[in-house]
């Protein structure tokens, strides 16, 4: 299948997609405490994705039964919310996906819950740190792979941390999933030449153990097979067609969390 590029008017309308998931994770972030369900957040994201005009992403997806995936611990995505109350020093990965017009936004976050131990603050700000520099050595003309480079190069900087080898990234637009995919880890200068128009969500998903992972029965929730704790972070971006950079799914744009980088975020979103 082909890349799906965007015109600038459908890149403001992705916008507008992104907006609306940001703002549920920010609702769903300042609800994580301990004593919360997963399904609790669950709740949150629905009503607010419906009160924006939205329909979730997830729900109803090859048979996905909820409106976000709560991941915690072990788990490192696409784990289904339920009704265990969350515990203090919990790690709660959170992604939520919201359509607006036909055109989807896409992000998760990372969370601890209550007092979390400095070893999974420190995985947390790792996992988003290499998030934001694989969005920042995107350029128009540059290779897919800049990414996955920058991306790896960024947590080995971080610690010794487990890279998952069969998720990862891809283009996002008028569907959640589209070509192509984005591996958080490689060599720099191979696959796809990054064109303006082009859209990528971003979703380095890191371990303090072993890269290795297995699917529970329910055949969503996907678990580290040592038991290492996890997190998984995302943002979805586009190149605009003035050549610049914009973060759809960041309420800033990107701003803060490319400014260490030496990028700017496009005027034209």
């Amino acid at each position: 299948m082909a890349i799906e590029i965007k015109t600038l008017a459908q890149l403001k309308l992705m916008r507008i997609a992104g907006l609306l998931v940001a703002d549920t994770l920010e609702l769903i972030k300042n609800a994580v405490a301990p004593g919360v369900t997963t399904k609790d957040l669950d709740k949150i994201a629905a009503e607010n994705i419906k009160a924006g005009g939205g329909i979730p992403s997830f729900l109803g997806y090859h048979g996905y039964p909820a409106t976000i995936c709560t991941s915690v611990n072990d788990e490192v995505v696409h784990g289904i919310p339920n009704d265990k109350p969350l515990k203090d020093g919990d790690v709660i990965s959170i992604d939520c996906g919201a359509i607006v017009d036909g055109w989807h936004g896409d992000s998760a976050i990372s969370v601890g819950v209550g007092q979390i131990t400095s070893e999974d603050q420190k995985m947390m700000d790792a996992c988003a740190q290499s998030m934001w520099a694989g969005i920042a050595a995107a350029k128009v003309d540059g290779k897919l792979t800049d990414l996955s480079a920058a991306i790896e190069k960024s947590i080995n900087a971080s610690g010794k941390y487990g890279i998952l080898r069969d998720y990862g990234g891809h283009g996002i637009g008028t569907e959640m999933h589209q070509e192509p995919h984005l591996l958080n880890f490689g060599v720099a200068g191979r696959g796809p030449t990054l064109v303006a128009g082009i859209a990528l969500a971003v979703e380095p998903m890191i371990t303090r153990g072993s890269h290795k992972v297995r699917t529970l029965d329910d055949e969503w929730t996907v678990v580290t097979q040592d038991g290492a704790r996890a997190a998984h972070t995302e943002h979805s971006f586009a190149l605009t067609p003035d050549g610049g950079i914009f973060v759809l799914t960041a309420k800033d744009g990107g701003a803060a969390g490319l400014a260490p980088f030496g990028r700017e975020i496009s005027a034209l979103l």
